[in-house]
């Protein structure tokens, strides 16, 4: 079913209304109004607007509360957004409906060092495919997220420490001229961050820090409800803080950095060394088959009470710990949320980075602070990105 956007939103209430019918489902215009502290004659006319423009629809009646039923207002129920997480070593597709919704999505292996021209004609490619299949002419948005800064308002990357060649391409004019729709770019952990916040544990949370552990290690930081990108956009770029003077060499051209410690890249690196040298002998039976190791191969040996594999998570968590106790005594967040493929070491990382944050942040910090994982695994990234695009479609000018 095609979705075409027949226009926008002209009012601040109306954006407020999408915004609630998206994240709470179909509302009536009695509650409607209540909830936004407006007369039941102005929402009247505000939801009047909306479904002029093709962005809301009746749904039925409302449960009767005394005198004349309220009519539910809805989403249309053909918006569709799209939603694209590009990683450093795959990239995930997926569209959602106007509630974000997964309705469709795939993943795909894919090398984000291949360069923007490679990677995008795959995106491209997928992103098609999973239209197709949900019978989508074309998306109301495409969102995207990828693993390095980007300026988030000319919609290009920006000196990406991993994405060799992605330097200033514009990944968001680009899509946009291809998908013939609006198109908007971020950073995956600020999209992961959406996520969280849209469909996972920090649903109920105003101020929140999200961390990814993966190739890369970033935060996205939720302050009052909105995504705090900073001036530049490079806000919570904390795999380049330095732990340590003299260590080893980053991909930002430092040394000593978090990333370089226990990125995905690093810790794949350090089991390496570790099976070759005999230290770990479940690491060495997992090289001895494989050929090369991953986070996912410490996270094996871990299980099977690997002593080496264990100190190397127990090093890499406290690291992270480390950092994180500096930012809650910075922030104060009321929650922090660890993702990332890295972060799938499970609940002993997670006791690792909690014990360091408890330990080294002042107590009335971390006095009512949970530090928790992730629950949404590889749909973190496909429906933050939806979420992104959303926004801007929900968005009053």
């Amino acid at each position: 079913m095609a979705f075409t956007l027949a226009g926008r939103p002209e009012t601040k209430t109306q954006a407020r209304v999408l915004r609630l019918l998206r994240d709470e489902g179909p509302l009536s215009r009695v509650e409607l109004a209540d909830r936004l502290g407006v007369s039941r004659t102005t929402m009247a006319g505000e939801v009047g607007r909306l479904t002029e423009l093709g962005l809301a629809e009746r749904a039925g009646p409302a449960a009767s509360r005394g005198g004349r039923r309220s009519t539910l207002v809805d989403l249309p129920a053909g918006l569709r957004f799209v939603g694209i997480a590009i990683g450093a070593t795959a990239l995930s597709v997926a569209v959602t409906d106007g509630r974000l919704t997964v309705l469709g999505q795939r993943r795909v292996p894919m090398d984000v060092r291949l360069g923007p021209e490679h990677v995008l004609a795959r995106a491209l490619e997928v992103t098609r495919k999973v239209l197709a299949e949900q019978g989508v002419e074309r998306p109301a948005g495409v969102g995207i997220g990828v693993p390095g800064p980007c300026d988030f308002h000319s919609g290009v990357p920006v000196s990406p420490p991993i994405m060799p060649g992605w330097d200033g391409y514009p990944v968001r004019d680009t899509l946009a001229r291809e998908l013939g729709c609006p198109v908007l770019l971020d950073n995956d952990v600020n999209v992961m961050a959406l996520g969280e916040q849209h469909s996972g544990v920090a649903k109920r949370a105003r101020d929140f820090l999200f961390v990814k552990i993966g190739t890369g290690i970033g935060c996205g930081i939720v302050v009052d409800g909105q995504l705090y990108r900073g001036v530049d956009g490079c806000a919570g770029d904390i795999g380049h803080i330095r732990v340590e003077e003299f260590g080893p060499n980053c991909a930002c051209g430092n040394t000593g950095c978090l990333e370089a410690f226990f990125g995905g890249a690093a810790l794949a690196r350090d089991a390496m060394a570790a099976a070759r040298a005999g230290r770990s002998p479940a690491l060495a039976a997992l090289l001895a088959e494989k050929g090369e190791l991953n986070a996912a191969d410490v996270a094996t040996a871990i299980g099977q009470g690997d002593a080496h594999a264990v100190q190397l998570m127990r090093d890499g968590g406290h690291r992270v710990g480390w950092v994180l106790a500096s930012l809650v005594s910075f922030f104060n967040p009321g929650l922090i949320v660890i993702g990332g493929r890295v972060a799938r070491l499970g609940h002993p990382l997670l006791a690792e980075i909690r014990g360091v944050v408890y330990r080294r942040s002042l107590p009335l910090a971390t006095g009512n602070l949970p530090v928790i994982l992730s629950e949404m695994g590889d749909d973190g990234g496909v429906v933050g990105a939806a979420a992104l695009i959303s926004e801007a479609v929900f968005a009053a000018p």
